[in-house]
């Protein structure tokens, strides 16, 4: 586990000790297709390596997590988040996008590498207590290496697996609408030079670097190919918020003559590799342009209610072929990094719009949220039905619990009772890569009291 550098809190439990347990034993799995009672799942270093029927009594080759009267599922991929707005909770309440963004926007520009720790290590721990084994930072982009290692510290410490991508951006503009603020970009080489640097550090470990393009319009055509390059020779996934209001698409015909995925195309910008956020505004010339380059696309539905951004046509894009994770977004336009909620919101806004109630159960909110991007961010998924346990997956997994939440009994069919009822409070014990993060619902590696102080005693901003 990294220490943070000197300046940032010292949020770490004094002794840490979740454990790598060899098995979870006794315990309800969902396998992705239905659950299997009474079941042994057996692990080995960081994998899940065997489904059995239980034995009483059984040796194992260390320790074994009692899981009898729990409920196994993956954990969940957030597939979008910026844990920097952490601290900017209710931030520009009730602000259009554009005007919302340039609230933010100050916020960020104000960061310094203490704050992007608190804030990182908040968030991350957030998710995490929800189930969210693996997070997806879209950063933006900063002058300061020191913020970015900060995050770096922070996901180190909280445990969690994730895809941290560098904000990159090559066309400046101080208002955000035909570019970036120019105060917080760095030439490309520079940023370049981060993210392999960022790649040496982490080898081997639960983070992996990729490059997040705020949108558009925030690239030139020559940035796009040089960014695609870049990450294509290294297998790095790339990101890019798209679509999200008409903004997009307006911005991009007034400067190139084009709206914004065909200036994307124009640009090689669309490849398998590429995670496009929200995409709510898209036709069904957009949706077919992402599905032939393999795109996928995280969707943000609680955000997008936040913002009054709108709903993302769903059901369209996977009926296109379009791969599709659900993401929680950042806390400034979501307030919470609760992923359940999020399946919830997600699945009920989805009925809502058609007007079916007979459309995203649990099992495809639990596809969708654990594996719908996971080609495109890298994942291996195991031998498994999507969003199931099964041989092969990483050991990123979830026990819940029902009875530590009264709300959610009595449990008529647990897959319903986790979309619908389901809280952090049912969220008993969290492993990444093998490892015990949480257990008995708190975290075994953060002093959630000295990060409560820290958040507490810091100024607003």
């Amino acid at each position: 586990m990294t220490e943070p550098d000197l300046g940032r809190p010292s949020l770490g439990v004094s002794a840490p000790g979740g454990g790598r347990p060899a098995a979870i034993t006794d315990v309800t799995v969902w396998t992705g297709t239905g659950w299997r009672e009474r079941c042994d799942v057996v692990l080995a270093d960081g994998v899940v390596t065997d489904l059995r029927d239980h034995r009483p009594g059984a040796a194992w080759a260390g320790e074994a997590l009692d899981g009898s009267g729990g409920h196994l599922v993956p954990g969940f991929t957030n597939t979008h988040t910026h844990l920097q707005q952490s601290l900017c909770r209710g931030v520009g309440e009730g602000q259009p996008l554009l005007a919302w963004l340039l609230t933010v926007g100050e916020g960020m520009k104000a960061v310094t590498p203490r704050r992007a720790y608190v804030a990182a290590v908040a968030a991350a721990l957030e998710g995490l207590l929800s189930g969210t084994t693996t997070l997806v930072e879209h950063a933006w982009p900063h002058r300061d290496d020191a913020v970015g290692r900060a995050v770096q510290e922070a996901l180190d410490l909280v445990g969690v697996r994730a895809v941290l991508g560098i904000g990159v951006a090559d066309r400046p503009d101080p208002t955000r609408r035909w570019g970036f603020e120019p105060s917080l970009m760095k030439p490309l080489d520079e940023v370049f030079a981060g993210v392999d640097e960022l790649g040496r550090r982490t080898a081997g470990g639960r983070l992996t670097p990729a490059l997040a393009v705020p949108n558009p319009r925030s690239l030139t055509p020559d940035g796009m190919k040089r960014v695609r390059a870049f990450a294509e020779e290294r297998g790095l996934t790339a990101m890019i918020h798209l679509a999200e209001t008409g903004t997009d698409d307006a911005m991009c015909r007034e400067h190139a003559g084009v709206g914004a995925v065909e200036l994307l195309a124009q640009s090689d910008f669309l490849w398998d590799r590429l995670l496009a956020v929200h995409c709510v505004e898209v036709d069904d010339a957009m949706i077919a342009a992402l599905a032939a380059h393999d795109v996928a696309v995280a969707w943000n539905p609680v955000s997008n209610m936040r913002l009054g951004s709108g709903v993302a046509p769903v059901e369209k894009m996977l009926a296109a072929g379009v791969r599709v994770g659900i993401g929680v977004d950042g806390a400034a336009s979501n307030d919470r990094q609760d992923m359940l909620e999020t399946l919830r919101a997600g699945a009920y806004v989805q009925r809502a719009t058609d007007r079916r109630a007979d459309m995203f159960g649990h099992a495809e909110m639990l596809a969708l949220a654990c594996d719908g991007a996971a080609a495109t961010l890298g994942q291996r998924v195991g031998a498994a039905a999507p969003g199931g346990v099964g041989v092969g997956r990483p050991a990123d997994l979830t026990l819940v619990r029902f009875g530590r939440d009264f709300a959610c009994l009595p449990v008529t069919d647990p897959g319903a009772s986790l979309l619908t009822t389901g809280t952090p409070r049912i969220v008993d014990t969290v492993l990444v890569d093998g490892e015990v993060v949480v257990a008995d619902g708190r975290s075994t590696r953060v002093d959630v009291e000295a990060l409560t102080r820290e958040l507490a005693a810091l100024p607003p901003g």
